[in-house]
């Protein structure tokens, strides 16, 4: 029997609970409290959609006439569903049905290693499915969407999805590394997979394919843009780029590729201090570096991951970035974009504009840190002809709010005369947390993923913040334990100012059948429906959660209710959104007298993260 082990006193998320902002900028709870005196959007706030300017455009009149105004209609699951469970197993509309694909330890194709529990090397992990399931996406293969095989795009393609993070208790049974090989397992649970699925005999699976790959934390990987070859991302030991880690949220590009987003990366590094003592630099300090980091203990073993080795100064700097990979191309390298800004990236929306130019929309998931839009400097469609990628060329912005429902695109540049501390641009991006600080950007109650509706307005989550002391405009709860989602819309995609609006209010919804907290993963689709997924501090007796929501009505309905200790997490879907892709994230925070999930319960299974396939019984899109 598996007995769990004492966990370390570090928590993996202390680095978005635990805030690194010192700047004076004027707090968003400020702002809300401002706008809400003249808004009153604070109570009642779930029928804000009915109201605001924003729920204009998403459903057409016809529409409307037919009955999809009111467009969700499914039977969800109730208070009294999830009180007669006990958080063993997941929880689905009973007008849905869900199957299970891909759990951690799977071989990546059917050929590979198999999964053995506490059985499987470093090397066969990195041949496997990771741990930490986030955010994904679907793409249909090249060549059944040049062709035209629509029937073919929905029942194959390739899934590339993240994979978080795992813990020394979960995916080695132990509190810290013994070794290097204990590292490198750790190490491969994390990245990223490539995998080729396909529906047979109505059962998603994977199958053999040259494109099925796995991108983790010792993949080569290039650099592009402003940074690409600062002296900021280079050590003295000249050792090559390598890996991507802590990959929670997620984006495309409308010239199809993947981007997947380093989010907690600073949690991974440690300072063993033999030599000498390892001081943080106020850069450091500001991105949450420390000497324990989360207690994953990889600095004991790889010396790239410790912070006090002067040989690999400036290793903590290629992490934090957008990494865009080409899901069709196994032989390409990832590549960090660095005219995208480091920080705790958490999704990746994007909109176009009029002149083809193109706007991706990120948070930057820790209490009091802020939001970021990045702008293409030409028509991407023309870049790409040229043999520019839209991602090296452009501008970076920070948000601020006002109270009175606008905001204001801050520029992140030479160009801006009240950032002080950088002269070049390859130093704004590499620090841009301290870039964005000195702008004026407002501070924000975690920002995490981002979505866009058929209208143009873009939704974030703002997952909670116990910490904060006084309500604003933009953060409207003090503190904000729950979180909110708020959305706003440029005026113009090329524009430097934008409006604003409070979606929900987490803490409205308690004590209803709609109740939920801590909205993290985000997906809306092509009728304005809002997917909400939850991650922690659920009340009235719920789990970890998916929920549908109307803003156009309000409503707010339960699809999917998960597990003991996981977070519900990661959003797909095939094109014609008749299946859709969710994660459960660490089950039972890997202790198996929560849950054996994916495996019946047993008290003694190790859980594992997976993907549950969505599907309407009826065959409809997913969320009606």
């Amino acid at each position: 029997m598996n007995q769990p082990v004492n966990l370390p006193d570090v928590e993996l998320d202390d680095s978005e609970n635990t805030p690194s902002n010192k700047s004076n900028n004027r707090p968003f709870n400020e702002v809300l409290a401002a706008n809400m005196k003249r808004r009153d959007v604070m109570k009642g706030s779930l029928a804000v959609g009915a109201t605001s300017f924003f729920s204009a455009g998403f459903i057409s009149d016809a529409e409307a006439q037919d009955g999809i105004g009111n467009n969700i209609r499914f039977r969800p699951v109730t208070l009294a569903d999830a009180a007669a469970g006990d958080g063993k197993m997941p929880l689905i509309s009973p007008d849905y049905e869900y199957d299970v694909l891909i759990p951690w330890g799977d071989p990546l194709e059917p050929s590979g290693p198999a999964y053995v529990e506490r059985g499987n090397t470093a090397a066969e992990q990195a041949r496997q499915i990771g741990l930490g399931h986030d955010g994904m996406y679907f793409f249909p293969l090249k060549e059944d969407v040049e062709r035209g095989r629509m029937r073919r795009m929905n029942q194959r393609g390739i899934l590339c999805i993240n994979h978080e993070f795992g813990t020394n208790f979960h995916c080695l049974g132990k509190d810290l590394p013994e070794s290097l090989e204990d590292v490198r397992f750790s190490q491969h649970v994390h990245g990223v997979s490539v995998v080729r699925i396909e529906e047979i005999d109505g059962t998603w699976q994977t199958v053999d394919s040259d494109v099925s790959r796995r991108i983790h934390v010792n993949t080569p990987v290039e650099f592009s843009g402003p940074a690409a070859g600062s002296d900021l991302l280079a050590t003295p030991n000249g050792n090559v780029p390598l890996g991507t880690v802590n990959n929670c949220g997620n984006g495309t590009t409308p010239w199809g590729t993947y981007l997947t987003c380093e989010e907690n990366f600073n949690g991974y590094f440690g300072a063993n201090n033999e030599e000498e003592t390892w001081v943080p630099t106020a850069e450091q300090e500001r991105y949450g570096f420390s000497d324990t980091g989360f207690g994953y203990g990889w600095h004991l073993f790889d010396r790239r991951f410790d912070l006090s080795d002067p040989d690999y100064r400036n290793e903590d700097n290629r992490f934090g970035w957008m990494v865009e990979i080409d899901p069709h191309d196994p032989t390409s390298k990832p590549i960090k974009r660095t005219a995208m800004g480091r920080f705790k990236h958490e999704g990746a929306a994007w909109r176009e504009a009029a002149n083809g130019q193109v706007a991706f929309y990120m948070g930057d998931d820790q209490r009091f840190d802020y939001i970021y839009k990045y702008l293409s400097a030409r028509p991407w469609q023309d870049m790409i002809a040229e043999g520019v990628s839209p991602l090296d060329e452009g501008t970076l912005f920070v948000a601020k709010f006002n109270e009175d429902g606008t905001g204001e695109w801050l520029e992140l540049s030479p160009n801006n005369p009240n950032i002080t501390s950088y002269d070049t641009l390859e130093e704004i991006m590499v620090f841009a947390r301290v870039a964005a600080d000195e702008a004026g950007a407002t501070p924000m109650d975690r920002p995490e993923w981002t979505a866009t509706a058929p209208d143009g307005t873009i939704y974030c989550t703002l997952t909670n913040n116990s910490q904060r002391t006084e309500p604003n405009a933009a953060n409207p709860m003090a503190p904000n334990p729950d979180g909110s989602i708020i959305r706003f819309k440029d005026n113009d995609v090329t524009g430097n100012s934008f409006d604003w609006d409070i979606y929900l209010i987490a803490a409205d919804t308690h004590g209803t059948e709609e109740s939920f907290s801590d909205p993290d993963g985000l997906a809306v689709d092509n009728r304005g429906r809002v997917f909400i997924e939850t991650d922690g501090g659920q009340k009235d007796g719920l789990q970890d959660q998916l929920l549908v929501g109307n803003p156009n009505t309000g409503a707010v309905r339960r699809l999917f209710m998960g597990v003991n200790g996981d977070e519900i997490t990661g959003w797909a879907h095939t094109p014609n959104r008749k299946v859709a892709f969710i994660n459960i994230q660490h089950p039972g925070n890997g202790d198996p007298s929560e849950t054996n999930f994916p495996a019946s319960p047993d008290g003694v299974t190790i859980p594992r993260d997976c993907t549950i396939v969505i599907r309407r019984k009826n065959g409809g899109p997913v969320g009606s």
